[in-house]
């Protein structure tokens, strides 16, 4: 993917690619805490035979703008709208993984004319009452140990143990792109993550939505998906059999599958 970036609105570097261009429909996709737009290659490769696919790395991650915090999502939804306004789209399935399904739940809440599906992969409205506090104590490590000692930690919430023995490659390009987030940005957005709650956002969505989770996924279970499932009108719920936390990278046909149902119902 070749990245280009552009200034939004309060003047931050925004990172960005489209892949299939020419193709008129189109698909946005946000990606999971501390990687960048590269996570959704395995998807974009497939989708992108359909629709044009913009990825973003999200502000404080990869080669976008690291701009001291607070960070919000209604922020990271406010970047996406910027890049779509600077490439020419009005509107456009969004689709996001783990904190990516956050930031693609809030701008459905924030621009509902301007997200024609949903895809919500690995993620939740709410992490909880305790959210604010775990989510600190991530943040916290990550600035004071340094992101690779959160490595062992995340990597088994993010594949299963047969992935990870069968793909290293795809696994340890995975890690290098955790370890070289920076921390303060990650610190930041991590607290983000433990503040939100969108769960009065729910039943105001409209638009087709596609629920889809891990089946081993401990990091945001299936009770949460479950939830938004209930609050979301219309929507569907796929359960992937031998998932865990990152589906996009570890099951991409899926997931590429539940896009193209997306891009299908908004036509």
């Amino acid at each position: 993917m070749n990245k280009v970036s552009l200034a939004v609105r309060d003047g931050t570097s925004i990172s960005y690619a489209v892949t299939g261009a020419s193709q008129p429909r189109k698909v946005a996709l946000i990606h999971s805490l501390a990687l960048d737009g590269e996570f959704w290659r395995p998807v974009a490769d497939i989708v992108s035979k359909k629709a044009a696919v913009l990825t973003i790395d999200c502000r404080g991650h990869g080669a976008s703008g690291k701009p001291p915090g607070p960070y919000s999502l209604t922020q990271f939804a406010d970047d996406l709208a910027d890049v779509m306004d600077a490439i020419g789209w009005p509107s456009a399935v969004v689709a996001g993984a783990s904190m990516g399904g956050c930031v693609a739940l809030s701008f459905a809440a924030q621009y509902p004319s301007r997200a024609t599906g949903l895809g919500l992969f690995d993620t939740t409205a709410w992490y909880g009452a305790d959210a604010p506090k775990a989510w600190e104590e991530r943040a916290q490590r990550g600035v004071s140990e340094g992101m690779a000692s959160l490595v062992g930690f995340q990597n088994t919430r993010w594949f299963g143990d047969a992935f990870r023995a069968q793909q290293t490659d795809l696994v340890d390009r995975t890690v290098a792109t955790f370890v070289k987030t920076d921390p303060k940005a990650y610190a930041e957005t991590c607290r983000m993550m433990g503040a939100f709650d969108l769960r009065d956002k729910l039943a105001t969505l409209r638009m087709p939505t596609r629920i889809a989770v891990g089946e081993e996924d401990y990091a945001t279970p299936i009770a949460m998906s479950k939830a938004l499932q209930e609050g979301i009108p219309g929507s569907t719920l796929n359960v992937i059999a031998g998932g865990r936390h990152l589906t996009p990278l570890e099951c991409p046909v899926q997931i590429a599958g539940e896009i193209e149902k997306l891009i299908e119902a908004s036509a």
